[in-house]
């Protein structure tokens, strides 16, 4: 016979303990910080929503006019940032998006009503940061089209970038011609010299006399 069949209390009160400790661990289980509205797919069918995106033209008024609705972030690493970014941007690194610190500026700024613009060297680097943000329900999150790159060609006259959809094909990160080009400045000889291949047969031995 059973120990706990002599005293049923003891059962019982075993019993009530353990679903106490689990009805505590519930109630103090901390809540995921990240929770995802959005499907991926559904975030790449946002892709083709002309309202997700944001154009250099339009930087040029944010740049003069410093307006409080619209904060630009740049996802790229602090050391490029550093080198060069769009007036008035913040520092975002892609590797902090999701830290907790973060995600609760991102839920004020939607709050409050503001437009995050994410951009990193090119477009293409800021889409996957896009995505998280709309995913996790950021709205207020747009895609600045051509990225850095773009508007570093077109700084000086933003306004005429819009009648220009150059930053639909991007701009080269590399000039691989020019990397591949010899140090001396000699030209790149890229025209093969097609010389005849001498074939030469071989001659046959002779078999030495003898055998049996």
């Amino acid at each position: 016979m059973h120990i706990h069949e002599l005293n049923p209390w003891r059962t019982l009160i075993a019993l009530s303990i353990f679903v106490i400790i689990l009805v505590i661990g519930f109630l103090t289980m901390p809540k995921p910080q990240l929770t995802f509205e959005k499907s991926i797919s559904e975030s790449v069918d946002a892709l083709e929503e002309s309202e997700a995106y944001f154009y250099p033209w339009q930087l040029e008024d944010i740049i003069n006019d410093k307006p409080d609705n619209v904060v630009l972030f740049d996802i790229r690493d602090n050391f490029i940032f550093g080198q060069g970014h769009i007036p008035g941007a913040e520092n975002l690194s892609a590797n902090v998006l999701s830290q907790k610190d973060n995600i609760e500026r991102m839920k004020e700024l939607r709050d409050m009503g503001v437009t995050v613009v994410l951009y990193g060297e090119d477009e293409l680097q800021a889409n996957g940061p896009w995505m998280l943000y709309r995913q996790i329900g950021f709205n207020n999150v747009k895609l600045l089209k051509g990225g850095y790159s773009y508007f570093k060609a077109h700084k000086d006259d933003l306004a005429s970038t819009k009648n220009d959809e150059g930053y639909k094909t991007g701009l080269p990160r590399y000039d691989y011609a020019k990397m591949a080009a010899p140090k001396d400045g000699a030209a790149l000889n890229i025209e093969s010299e097609n010389k005849p291949v001498q074939i030469r047969r071989r001659e046959k031995t002779n078999v030495a006399a003898g055998g049996c």
